[in-house]
């Protein structure tokens, strides 16, 4: 029996169709902006959403990812046609190095959320699919602000959670539109509110006004003083609010939080314990307001993160305990209670920048330390500490495949 040849053409169209059902590729040319350093500012400030695909013309994951990312392009372009509203974008990091160390991105492809030109935190970590990117760019369309159609709403609220609440006389307002695009920025650090016209009226004493109700039923209100026009005071105003100094590190979030690229300063604590975790929020303000940028402030369940406590010879039972993890190492504070003795805490987290902990760990107590009694042991040979647990959650090198990775656990 004599077989039927099949055109070369009518192969690459099945081929075609077939990736197309799986979603690995796409028809035609995708909607995708090529950014450079002479664009990139002018299209991401003025696109309400931009998902950006940082990749690496040699990176077989990169090439995998092109026309899934295009045919979600075509997918969105579809449903969100205003040009402004979503811009899907790409950066070549081998071509633009510039850019790609702007935003700090060292593993390809990454895929960065940007509003209105801000890069979001949360970058994207879902499903490499057609599907799931386009369920994503519907997400953040979602409106931020949720109406209060009666003021007995604002009773009821969860105060587990931190919210603001803002009464405005109209939708149609610059007040109005700015603290929208504040809300799009912190929609997932913040519950943010807005009552409206009558419902709002007897609010609005003095005029348009916000407010933020932090967590807990007894936390007094506060009121936002600035101009309600000006973007950057009242980001920097709900941002202060939103983003608490002290933050929970999660199996979810740790990802998240060590690309941020700083050491943690963490307090472990049983979950229950809130006096601890309360104590240490205030010293932490009280002694390291300053230091912000140079260390993260965490605390963490002692029974989710118990291998990170085993690293450092405790355990649950031994919680609270204050360690900070640089990332290469684990050092132990002395004692918990040491906390509120005047800048302890503070020199703690100086004696890292110093080196000074690494430094004693190896070759012992500095010259200067040692106490009467002590001075036989000063050339001695500390033994190494402990290696860094958090960096575990640093993305792996098997981060970027097409289904979404597992988390591992510490």
């Amino acid at each position: 029996m004599k077989l039927l040849a099949i055109p070369p053409s009518l192969n690459i169209r099945f081929v075609t169709v077939l990736l197309l059902a799986m979603g690995l590729s796409t028809p035609g040319i995708g909607e995708i902006t090529s950014l450079d350093s002479g664009n990139i500012d002018d299209i991401l400030n003025n696109a309400g959403v931009a998902l950006v695909n940082f990749y690496a013309d040699w990176c077989r994951f990169s090439q995998m990812l092109h026309p899934i990312f295009e045919e979600a392009s075509n997918v969105v372009r579809e449903e969100f046609p205003n040009t402004k509203q979503v811009v899907f974008a790409r950066v070549d990091c081998d071509q633009h190095s510039d850019i790609a160390q702007r935003y700090r991105i060292t593993k390809y492809p990454t895929l960065k959320l940007f509003r209105n030109g801000m890069m979001m935190k949360r970058e994207y970590r879902g499903q490499r699919s057609v599907v799931a990117i386009a369920d994503f760019i519907r997400q953040q369309q979602v409106d931020p602000v949720k109406e209060i159609h009666s003021l007995e709403e604002i009773n009821a609220l969860d105060r587990s959670k931190r919210n603001i609440i803002a009464y405005f006389e109209t939708k149609d307002s610059e007040h109005y539109h700015t603290y929208e695009k504040v809300a799009n920025i912190l929609r997932d650090d913040c519950t943010f509110l807005g009552a409206f016209g009558t419902v709002s009226e007897s609010e609005r004493f003095s005029g348009d006004n916000i407010i933020f109700k932090p967590v807990g039923e007894s936390a007094p209100d506060m009121i936002y003083l600035s101009s309600l026009n000006n973007f950057d005071l009242s980001f920097a105003w709900a941002q202060d609010k939103c983003v608490p100094l002290v933050r929970e590190i999660t199996f979810e979030n740790g990802e998240e939080l060590t690309e941020e690229g700083i050491p943690f300063l963490i307090l472990f604590h049983v979950k229950e314990d809130t006096e601890s975790l309360e104590k240490f929020q205030h010293e932490v303000a009280r002694q390291l307001i300053s230091e912000k940028g140079s260390i993260n402030f965490l605390h963490a369940d002692c029974d989710k993160f118990r291998h990170p406590l085993l690293h450092i010879q405790k355990t649950p039972a031994d919680c609270p305990v204050i360690a900070i993890d640089s990332f290469r190492h684990m050092y132990v504070f002395s004692n918990f209670k040491d906390i509120e003795f005047p800048g302890m805490l503070r020199q703690f987290v100086l004696d890292l920048h110093s080196g000074k902990l690494h430094r004693e760990f190896h070759h012992g107590p500095d010259p200067t330390d040692i106490t009467p009694g002590q001075e036989d042991t000063a050339g001695e040979v500390a033994s190494s500490p402990p290696e860094s647990s958090f960096q575990k959650l640093q993305p792996s090198e098997t981060r970027y495949t097409i289904l979404k990775r597992e988390r591992d656990e510490l």
